[in-house]
C-alpha cells in the first residue's frame, strides 16, 4: 500500500480542491518525505495515475502563476471511498515491510479524519494483530536452539520482541488518550484536522 496514494488523497479531501504544487507543499510542511518517504515525483504521479482510475476528477486547468499549467483536482465518490479503505487498511495491517511502516504513519497523521469511535476500533485491530505477532516471534524464540542456525540469530527476534512490546505499549496508550478525548476528531468538530473543506 502507498502512503503517498493515502496521504494524497488526505490533502485533496481536506482543501477540498488542490492542485498538484498545493498538495506537494502541504505534505512538505508535515515533513512527510521523512516519514512516509512522500516526494515530489510520487505525489504529481500519484495525482495522474487517480485520476485515471476515476478517485480524483480534474476541477480546473490553468496556467501557474509562474511555471507550468496546473490541474486542479477534488475527490470522486470513489475517491472518497478509497480514502476510507486505505486508512483503515493502513491503521489495522502489521507488517515487517518498510512500506507499511510509511503507509501507517500516513494513516496516523490523517488519524482526526475518522469518527473517534472508529479510530479507536482500528487501532484496537492494530493492537491484536501486534499481540499476535509477539507471540508468534516468542514461539520463535523459543525454538531458536533447534533451528540450526547461529545461536547468535536469535537476537533479532529478541529486538522485534521488544519493539513488538514497546508498540503494543504505545498503541494502547493512544488508544486511552483517544478514550479520554484528547485530540479533535471528525465527530467532534467540523474543522477537526483534514476535515473536508478544513484547509
Amino acid at each position: 500500500m502507498s502512503a503517498t496514494r493515502l496521504l494524497v488523497l488526505g490533502v485533496v479531501r481536506m482543501y477540498g480542491t488542490a492542485h498538484g504544487y498545493q498538495v506537494r507543499r502541504e505534505l512538505h510542511t508535515w515533513s512527510a518525505d521523512r516519514w512516509a518517504n512522500a516526494q515530489p515525483g510520487s505525489i504529481y504521479h500519484a495525482l495522474k495515475k487517480m485520476a485515471a482510475e476515476g478517485l480524483l476528477e480534474p476541477v480546473e486547468s490553468g496556467p501557474g502563476k509562474a511555471g507550468p499549467e496546473r490541474t486542479t483536482y477534488r475527490l470522486t465518490t470513489d475517491g472518497q471511498t478509497d480514502y476510507q479503505v486505505l486508512l483503515a487498511r493502513a491503521l489495522t495491517e502489521v507488517s515487517n515491510d518498510p512500506q507499511n511502516a510509511y503507509a501507517f504513519c500516513a494513516a496516523l497523521a490523517l488519524l482526526p479524519t475518522l469518527p473517534r469511535e472508529r479510530a479507536v476500533n482500528l487501532l484496537s485491530q492494530r493492537v491484536n494483530e501486534l499481540r499476535a505477532a509477539r507471540s508468534n516471534c516468542a514461539l520463535t524464540m523459543e525454538s531458536a536452539g533447534n533451528w540450526g542456525e547461529p545461536e547468535h540469530v536469535a537476537e533479532m527476534y529478541r529486538l522485534w520482541f521488544t519493539q513488538l512490546d514497546a508498540t503494543i505499549g504505545w498503541a494502547t496508550d493512544l488508544i486511552d488518550r483517544l478514550e479520554s478525548g484528547q485530540y479533535t476528531m471528525a465527530d467532534d468538530s467540523s474543522r477537526a484536522f483534514g476535515a473536508p473543506g478544513s484547509a
